[in-house]
């Protein structure tokens, strides 16, 4: 037993559990406070880019969501036609006189899509993203997938069988798309391309199928390359790269926009305008804020109870 300021007495075990998690949750939450702080930051001071203009690095996008020719996604729980989703599945179990959501299922998608201006698209590759849609759908019901038919049904199934609640966000189709991430451009020509590299590659995977290569230039049939047969393979590997540089230069430009290639950088994606993004992180800052101060007071009385027990 541990003696605590006020004179209350708790378990050794309690005590040590609750020092932990409180401890725990107050660095958690001042890591949450300040990085929410310093994204909503971001978000104020980059000012937004169009497609066409937009510089190579870090850059603020804002137009509409587009499925880019793909039919469009459908959420798992809820059937929606959509373009990005996330969902939870949660469980409530009953152990004794516990009660709780447990996690049962989770995930979300991460096919591309496109953010399109006037001036132009751009391919979003929301692998690694921290998204905020607006679209969030909290429901509950009795089985652990709520599209399927198997299982009971009504208010007995809803009292004696299984409990589960749902929750789904959704990006859909054309709605306005807020992209604040790593934009970078590829084909058009506009990247340098070193011919003497492609060459060597050609090379090399020409050697990978060495018999062929030497149906294609062993020009005496001796079962090897000599000096001259070799110059033929580079000058045949030299007009080979030509061609593919002179085709990826006449290929179209694509732009994508991902997550960034160095820590510290945001990469944010949302169906808020930038004003109510802006205050929806600095609100998540708020309040993480309260909770570091509430976790940190208790893990200070904790502490403080340990060091005069």
């Amino acid at each position: 037993m541990i003696p605590l300021p006020g004179g209350l007495v708790v378990p050794s075990h309690f005590f040590y559990l609750a020092l932990a998690l409180s401890s725990a949750a107050a660095l958690w939450l001042m890591y949450r406070t300040f990085s929410r702080l310093r994204r909503a930051r971001w978000v104020e001071d980059t000012p937004t880019s169009r497609i066409r203009s937009a510089a190579q690095g870090l850059v603020e996008l804002c137009g509409e969501a587009d499925a880019g020719g793909h039919e469009p996604l459908i959420s798992p729980l809820g059937g929606e036609p959509c373009l990005w989703y996330r969902f939870r599945v949660e469980e409530y179990q009953r152990s004794g006189r516990n009660r709780q959501w447990r996690t049962v299922e989770q995930g979300q998608s991460d096919r591309p899509f496109v953010l399109r201006d006037e001036t132009g698209e751009c391919w979003v590759l929301p692998e690694g993203a921290d998204i905020h849609p607006r679209l969030r759908r909290r429901w509950e019901g009795p089985h652990r997938w709520p599209l399927s038919r198997t299982g009971g049904t009504g208010m007995l199934a809803t009292v004696f069988g299984r409990r589960y609640r749902y929750t789904e966000e959704c990006l859909r189709q054309d709605d306005l798309l807020y992209a604040l991430g790593w934009f970078q451009s590829r084909g058009g020509g506009g990247e340098p391309v070193d011919a003497r590299r492609v060459a060597r590659q050609i090379i090399s995977n020409w050697k990978a199928d060495y018999p062929d290569l030497l149906a294609r230039f062993d020009r005496n049939r001796d079962g090897q390359l000599d000096t001259q047969e070799w110059q033929q393979v580079r000058v045949a590997a030299a007009n080979e790269a030509r061609r593919q540089v002179r085709t990826a230069a006449s290929a179209p430009v694509v732009h994508s926009l991902g997550k960034p290639p160095y820590r510290g950088l945001p990469f944010l994606l949302s169906d808020h305008h930038e004003e109510h993004l802006s205050r929806h992180l600095r609100r998540q800052s708020g309040w993480s804020l309260f909770g570091m101060l509430v976790a940190g007071t208790l893990a200070g009385w904790l502490w403080l109870g340990l060091l005069t027990a």
